[in-house]
């Protein structure tokens, strides 16, 4: 099977919960169409076209301090490349510790700059089997506490979340052990209730990849999970299929689940999958990889909602292949993500 994992942006330090809503707003978050650029970056940001990618670009982002950086040190060329990433939006991985004040901070700045805010959500208990993103939530109760956090910091602004990477897959390949399965379909439900409470949020639930297994093995737990009261699902979270082959999983999918529509993480599908080295890790900082589609709501098909950059182009899967820990930066494989996109 071929598995995504390493979706979490890791343990990197984060900006204290009071700064963090501050600072995205001292950036100078451009409003309206967004053709203001952020100087405070020193990577001139932008947001995309409204109407085609209503998704917040967040200036301040690790693309976009690596534009910053590589402007000052006079490598324009490489400036230029890493620009490719940090001028598309891209998912906020919300953290364990400050939930309510990241997704208000996320949140605000979007709503300022005229955008929705792509929140990730990935703090289920037991997560990622033991693997380079292990961790999550302490227990039900903690992940419940958690969940209700974003809510808060959500409130009625415009939000589009993607919930749990792999949550449902995991229970699917056997990888969780059984004793949490019920818990699993019970905080995922009751995550999804929660969100769908608010008055502008979207939710779509991890669905796997086109590369993992077949349709048959999950829409009944998605089903399980909570879908129908979702807005849909999402496909290739973190990992490499093509565009074509997202599209075909998701619609044999969407028959099976009363014809949800779907999302698709195009941000590093260029290239497709990698087909090399060790069949268990492909999925772990695989080279010769390109950035996909830019995300939009404009993908000419009723069933595919957007395309979407749910995971960070840049930012590691894991220690393999010579990569940091998970969700970390890494500059020079970011740069050979951008300069292998035509």
């Amino acid at each position: 099977m071929y598995l995504k994992r390493g979706a979490w942006r890791g343990a990197r330090a984060r900006t204290s919960a009071m700064l963090l809503g501050a600072a995205l707003l001292i950036a100078g978050c451009s409003s309206g169409d967004g053709d203001e650029p952020d100087d405070n970056a020193g990577a001139g940001i932008t947001q995309q076209p409204k109407g085609t990618d209503p998704f917040w670009v967040n200036p301040d982002g690790n693309a976009a301090q690596q534009v910053a950086d590589y402007i000052k040190d006079g490598k324009k060329e490489d400036a230029e490349e890493i620009r490719k990433i940090a001028q598309q939006p891209t998912g906020e991985w919300i953290g364990p510790e400050n939930p309510e004040d990241e997704a208000r901070g996320y949140t605000e700045a979007a709503d300022k700059a005229g955008r929705t805010a792509l929140l990730v959500l990935y703090n289920i208990p037991h997560r990622d089997c033991g693997q380079y993103s292990q961790g999550g939530a302490a227990d039900g109760n903690a992940y419940r506490t958690w969940i209700d956090g974003v809510a808060k910091g959500i409130e009625d602004r415009a939000a589009t979340v993607i919930l749990e990477p792999d949550a449902l897959l995991h229970l699917v390949d056997g990888c969780t052990p059984d004793e949490f399965h019920e818990e699993r379909y019970d905080l995922l439900k009751g995550a999804i209730g929660k969100l769908k409470s608010l008055k502008n949020t979207k939710v779509y639930v991890d669905a796997g990849n086109a590369g993992w297994g077949h349709p048959d093995q999950i829409f009944e737990p998605l089903k399980w999970a909570g879908i129908d009261q979702a807005d849909g699902f999402s496909v290739n979270v973190s990992n490499f299929y093509t565009t074509k082959d997202s599209i075909a999983y998701g619609k044999q999918l969407s028959t099976k689940v009363g014809n949800k529509p779907f999302v698709i993480d195009t941000s590093r599908n260029g290239n497709g999958p990698y087909a090399e080295g060790d069949p268990d890790e492909r999925w772990c900082n695989p080279p010769g990889r390109a950035l996909g589609e830019s995300p939009t709501t404009k993908t000419s098909d009723p069933l595919v909602d957007a395309y979407v950059w749910v995971k960070r182009p840049g930012e590691s899967d894991g220690e393999c292949k010579g990569g940091p820990k998970a969700g970390q930066w890494w500059a020079e494989y970011a740069l050979k993500l951008a300069q292998a996109t035509k």
